[in-house]
């Protein structure tokens, strides 16, 4: 297992069951959700409220499409912008803080599989990704389980973020390494 897990749930199980059938509501509201016309505010409201067990604050936008598999776990903070084509595999937890922008086609990754080929489809293991307050993460970036990014950082577009992220760098590349401090 990953040092960066701390949930592990095995496939064979009443556990992996119930979440197969979660996985199924909500991707039945995200496809309802990414077929609605863009004005339908109040659809989207609606459809937002099954996805993450309840009504979002007037500050969160999503905009569609949006894709999660979970989405009980995850949580938004106030004045939060999500770009089109974002994807939020929250199984293991995702706590988004105030102030966060994430641009087009950003996944959030909070699971894996284990390395070794005979455990693989054995279970997945899952870890929280916490966004801190102020954080700008760039179109097409990548972060994956386990991963904190400090207030105020900024992702560049296109990284693969797979270790903590200091507040106020910028972060870029494959995997992502700090490129700077911002003042």
């Amino acid at each position: 297992m990953s040092t960066r897990t701390e949930q592990v749930i095995y496939v064979q199980t009443p556990d992996f069951a119930r979440h197969a059938e979660r996985i199924v509501e909500v991707t039945d509201a995200t496809s309802r959700l990414n077929a609605l016309p863009f004005g339908d505010s109040e659809g989207r409201a609606d459809l937002l409220s099954v996805v993450f067990g309840g009504p979002l604050s007037e500050s969160v936008t999503i905009y569609p499409p949006f894709f999660t598999e979970y989405g009980l776990n995850t949580t938004f903070g106030e004045n939060v912008f999500v770009n089109q084509g974002c994807t939020f595999m929250d199984k293991g937890g995702i706590h988004i803080g105030d102030g966060v922008m994430i641009a087009p086609k950003v996944s959030l990754i909070t699971g894996g599989h284990p390395l070794p080929l005979a455990e693989r489809r054995e279970y997945l293991s899952f870890a929280p990704i916490v966004i801190e307050d102020d954080v700008w993460i760039g179109a097409a970036a990548v972060v994956t389980q386990g991963v904190t990014i400090g207030t105020g950082a900024v992702v560049a577009a296109g990284a693969v973020v797979t270790r903590d992220v200091p507040a106020r760098t910028l972060v870029g590349g494959v995997p992502a390494r700090v490129v700077k401090t911002i003042d």
